[in-house]
């Protein structure tokens, strides 16, 4: 049986930036360039992803699922026009809704929270 990993950690607020557990690697809470405009925000949340996957060995293009959080739901077609420009060989399936953050930068603050799973297994196809 496979061992966890766990990087990233935030011990203030009790969480894992990512868990490897066997093929799969999960991303929580990727969030950049917060106060910034909704497709900078977006952006700097999937930096913010391809600094954790590189830890792992891994890139966006291994991302199989996100799920994206958002204040507005009618940012969805920033997300999909960032997503056109990210992932070059691919997208990964998706779910979005619409969400009320508790973070300090208020209203004005964060926009966009992405989680992700990646797949770190051999290529299927």
């Amino acid at each position: 049986m496979g061992k966890l990993i766990r990087g990233d950690i935030n011990e203030e607020f009790a969480w894992s930036g990512y868990v490897e557990a066997g093929d799969f690697v999960f991303l929580s809470f990727c969030v950049g360039n917060v106060g910034k405009s909704v497709e900078e925000q977006i952006n700097g949340a999937f930096d913010d992803m391809e600094g954790r996957l590189k830890q792992t060995g891994l890139t966006l293009d291994d991302v199989v699922k996100i799920d994206v959080l958002f204040r507005d739901a009618w940012n969805i077609p920033v997300l999909e026009k960032v997503i056109k420009n990210r992932f070059k060989n691919g997208y990964p399936a998706r779910k979005t809704i619409e969400t009320n953050f508790a973070h300090a930068g208020g209203p004005d603050g964060l926009e966009v929270q992405i989680d992700g799973i990646a797949y770190k297994g051999k290529s299927l196809s």
